[in-house]
C-alpha cells in the first residue's frame, strides 16, 4: 500500500506547477519550524556552535531557509521517478569547470571517489550520467538502504535509470571496489555522525565522528578524491559542482582534509542554508556510557591538532553542571570535575552554582564558565527558560531535587544527567544512574556515589585527590584555626566550654575563629574573656576567598563537621574534624592532606553520637599528633 501512495504522490507532484510546489514548500517549511520545536532547538544549536559569532537574527533566518528547503527537497525526491529526461534536463546542470573535468576523466579513465554531502536537492546526484556532455565509466554510489524492502526496491530502481548505481552499505562494498579496480568512479557521502563505528575529528572545531571511507577507498586504489555537490540556484534548479580535495594520499589525511573542506564551503551563504542542520552532525557520543570519556572506533584528534596547528582541541562541546547547594557538598565534587576535564579535553565546562561559592570556583580555575544561580522569586525559571538560547550539550546534576531538575529541562539541553535512588521518580532526566540495590551510602563515601554515577555514563581514570594549587606554603608558626559553628545543624556544633578548654590547655598558641554571621553568638562566647592577641574572631567577616587565604595560613585546624572543614581539606591544611551526629564514613575529607578524624564516645562507625561525649583531652592530645611543632608549654 506504501509505495502505490508514494508512486501517485509523486506522480502528482511531477505534474504540479512549479509556482504551486514552491508555495507549498514555503507553507511546511514555516510549519516544520514552528511545530517542531525540538527539531527548531537542534537547527540552531548546531547553527550556534559552527557559528558562534553570528547573530541570532541569521541562524534563525538560516535554519528557517533551510526547514523550507528541506521539504523542496522531499517534493524533488518524490517526483524524480515521473520526470521526463527534458525536464531534468531544464531543472539540473553540470558546471562548466565539472563538464571539462568529465571530459578529460572520458579521454584518461582513472579510479575517482567522490564525497558528497548532505545538500538539498541531494538525490539530483543520481542525475549526473544524464547530464554529462561525454559518456563516463562505471558509477556507483553507496548509500543506506530502507527498513522497508519495499521502499528500498522502488528507490533503488527509480534512482538507477540514468546509469547511476546505487551500491548498498550493507553488502555494496565488494561491487565499489570492483568499480575503482575498473578506473570506475564511486560517491560516499562522507558524514560527521558516524557513531563509535567512524574516527575521532573536528568539525568547527567541535569533535565529531567522521566516516574514514573515502579516505580508504582513496588510500588503496590511488583513486582521485573529488567533492560532489548540487547548488541550489533557486527552486527546484541546481548547478553540480566539483572540486579536487588537497591531501597526502593517506586514509588519515584525506578524512581531514574533507572536513576542511566543507568548513570552507559552509561559509558560502548559499550551500549553509541548503546543509541539512536539522540533523545532529555531532552525534559522536550519544551512547551514554560514553558521554563523559571521547570514545570511538579511531581517534584522530592528535593528528587534526597537529594538521590545523592546535596546541590543544578547542573547548567547544557545552557541558552544564549545576553544583550542590552546600559548600561542602560542593568540595568534594571538584574532583570529579578534574576528572571530566581530563575525559574530555573538547569540553566548556560551566558551573552554575550559589552567587557566594562563585570567586571560591574561580579561584579554583577547574571550569570555563561560571553561572550564578538566579535570586529566588518569580523570575527565577524565566532565567533559566532564557539560557536556552545558549545552547547546551549535556546538564549534569549533583543536585536531587525537581527544582533542579526544572531548571535543566528550562535550558534545553537534549541530554540532562542525574541520579535516581530508589522510590524516585524524575521524569525530566534523560539519562538516569540507578545506584545498585545493595549499595549501602551509609557505608560509602558521597564521592563514591557520585563517582559511580559518572563512570556509569563513560568517565574513566583515576579521580585526582590532590589539595588545589598553588601549594600550601609552610605555616610551621601559624595560628590554628578553630570552625566552632554549624549554620545548618547545631547538634553538629561541640560545646563552647569544649573550645574554650582547647584554648586555655594550649596557653602560647594563637587562634583564630572561622565561621559565617550567624555563628559570631558562638565564636564571641569562646573568645571572651581571652586576649585579642591570642585569639582573632573572624566570624562573618569574610568572603570566601579570603577564608581560604586565611585557612592557607593555619598551621592546622581543628573544626566540626562543616563546608569549612572540607574548604581547609581542599586547600591542603592539615586537619582535625569533630564528628558527632554525622557520619565520617559519608562525610569526610575527601582530599589526599593529612587530617585525624574524631567520633563522639557513643558514636557508631556511621555516626550518630554527642559531640558532649567527645572529651577535650582527645582533641588536645590529636593536636599534638598532627601539630608538625608541639604546641609551647608541653
Amino acid at each position: 500500500m506504501l509505495i502505490p501512495l508514494l508512486s501517485l504522490l509523486g506522480w502528482l507532484i511531477a505534474r504540479a506547477p512549479e509556482p504551486l510546489l514552491r508555495a507549498l514548500s514555503g507553507v511546511l517549511g514555516e510549519t516544520l519550524w514552528w511545530f517542531a520545536p525540538r527539531r527548531r532547538q537542534l537547527m540552531l544549536s548546531n547553527l550556534d556552535h559552527a557559528f558562534p559569532e553570528r547573530p541570532l537574527a541569521w541562524k534563525v533566518s538560516l535554519a528557517r531557509r533551510g526547514s523550507r528547503r528541506l521539504i523542496e527537497t522531499g517534493l524533488l525526491s518524490l517526483a524524480t521517478p515521473y520526470l521526463s529526461e527534458r525536464r531534468i534536463r531544464r531543472i539540473a546542470r553540470l558546471s562548466p569547470a565539472l563538464e571539462t573535468w568529465a571530459r578529460g576523466l572520458a579521454a584518461d579513465p582513472h579510479p575517482v571517489v567522490f564525497a558528497t554531502l548532505h545538500l538539498a536537492l541531494w538525490e539530483s546526484q543520481t542525475w549526473f550520467k544524464l547530464l554529462s556532455p561525454v559518456p563516463l565509466p562505471e558509477f556507483g554510489i553507496i548509500y543506506r538502504p530502507l527498513d522497508n524492502a519495499a521502499a528500498d526496491v522502488h528507490v533503488k530502481r527509480t534512482r538507477e535509470r540514468f546509469g547511476l548505481r546505487l551500491l548498498s552499505r550493507k553488502d555494496g562494498f565488494a561491487q565499489a571496489l570492483q568499480i575503482l579496480r575498473a578506473r570506475g568512479c564511486v560517491g560516499v557521502l562522507f558524514d560527521q555522525n558516524a557513531g563509535n563505528q567512524g574516527n575521532l575529528t573536528t568539525l568547527f572545531g567541535r569533535v565529531c565522528s567522521t566516516t574514514e571511507l573515502p579516505g580508504l577507498l582513496t588510500a588503496k586504489f590511488g583513486a582521485e578524491i573529488r567533492t560532489f555537490y548540487p547548488r541550489r540556484t533557486r527552486f527546484w534548479r541546481v548547478q553540480f559542482e566539483s572540486e579536487p580535495v588537497a591531501q597526502d594520499g593517506t586514509s588519515v589525511g584525506t578524512t581531514l582534509a574533507l572536513n576542511r573542506w566543507l568548513e570552507s564551503a559552509l561559509q558560502d551563504e548559499n550551500l549553509c542554508a541548503s546543509w541539512l542542520w536539522a540533523h545532529n552532525r555531532w552525534r559522536h557520543q550519544d551512547v551514554p556510557t560514553h558521554r563523559f570519556h571521547l570514545e570511538s572506533r579511531r581517534n584522530l584528534l592528535a593528528a587534526d591538532c597537529q594538521a590545523r596547528d592546535w596546541a590543544e582541541l578547542p573547548r567547544k562541546t557545552r557541558v552544564w553542571v549545576r553544583m550542590p547547594n552546600w559548600l561542602g557538598d560542593v568540595m568534594i565534587a571538584l574532583p570529579l570535575l578534574r576528572a571530566l576535564r581530563a575525559g574530555r579535553p573538547d569540553a566548556e565546562i560551566t558551573l552554575l552554582a550559589q552567587p557566594a561559592f562563585l570567586p571560591l570556583l574561580r579561584e579554583w580555575g577547574g571550569a570555563d564558565r561560571l553561572i550564578p544561580l538566579p535570586p529566588r522569586g518569580w523570575g527565577y525559571f524565566r532565567a533559566f527558560w532564557r539560557r536556552r538560547r545558549e545552547f547546551p550539550d549535556l546538564y549534569v546534576l549533583f543536585t536531587q531535587s525537581a527544582r533542579g531538575d526544572a531548571e535543566a529541562w528550562l535550558t534545553r539541553a537534549p541530554q540532562r544527567f542525574g541520579i535516581v535512588r530508589p522510590g524516585r521518580a524524575r521524569p525530566l532526566l534523560t539519562h538516569a544512574y540507578r545506584p545498585q540495590g545493595d549499595f549501602d551510602e551509609t557505608a560509602h563515601h558521597q564521592l563514591e556515589l557520585w563517582e559511580n554515577f559518572f563512570r556509569h555514563f563513560g568517565l574513566q581514570g583515576p579521580i585526582d585527590r590532590a589539595p588545589w594549587p598553588p601549594p600550601r606554603p609552610a605555616a610551621a608558626g601559624g595560628p590554628i584555626g578553630l570552625i566552632a559553628g554549624s549554620e545548618n545543624q547545631p547538634a553538629k556544633r561541640w560545646p563552647v566550654d569544649y573550645w574554650r578548654q582547647l584554648i586555655a590547655a594550649c596557653p602560647d598558641e594563637r587562634f583564630v575563629l572561622f565561621g559565617t554571621a550567624r555563628d559570631r553568638g558562638v565564636t564571641a562566647a569562646i573568645a571572651a574573656g581571652f586576649s585579642p592577641e591570642r585569639i582573632e574572631d573572624l566570624a562573618g567577616r569574610t568572603d570566601l576567598p579570603a577564608f581560604a587565604a586565611r585557612l592557607r595560613g593555619c598551621r592546622l585546624l581543628v573544626a566540626n563537621d562543616t563546608g569549612g572543614m572540607h574548604l581547609a581539606n581542599a586547600v591542603g591544611v592539615p586537619l582535625i574534624g569533630l564528628f558527632g551526629p554525622t557520619n565520617p564514613v559519608r562525610t569526610g575529607p575527601v582530599y589526599a592532606a593529612p587530617h585525624i578524624l574524631l567520633q563522639a564516645a557513643d558514636a557508631g562507625p556511621a555516626g550518630g553520637g554527642t559531640l558532649a561525649d567527645l572529651a577535650p583531652e582527645k582533641v588536645i592530645a590529636a593536636i599534638r599528633t598532627l601539630s608538625p611543632t608541639p604546641p609551647p608549654g608541653d
